[in-house]
């Protein structure tokens, strides 16, 4: 869920952005508001796609996690095999 807030916020602020803020965000005019609102909007991305790379590493550790929890029981099941030197 907060990950669809950050980016839903970012491409709404892109949107405002590119149309009717474009007046104000006149960079021969006001550059402080400009370069603002852009680096807010570059951090809504990049904080978009760390969120992003988190998952993707949470839902690796829990796959492992349950693959671990799932071979324990048929290791202790399977019989013990018996290995041939020659």
């Amino acid at each position: 869920m907060t990950m669809f807030v950050v980016v839903l916020g970012a491409l709404l602020l892109v949107f405002a952005g590119s149309t009717f803020l474009q007046g104000p965000l006149d960079p021969h005019q006001h550059l402080l508001w400009f370069i603002l609102f852009w680096l807010a909007c570059a951090w809504l991305t990049l904080l978009a796609i760390l969120l992003a790379l988190f998952d993707l590493l949470m839902v690796r550790a829990d796959g492992r996690a349950r693959t671990k929890q799932l071979r324990t029981p048929m290791e202790d099941d399977s019989p013990p095999v018996d290995q041939d030197d020659g």
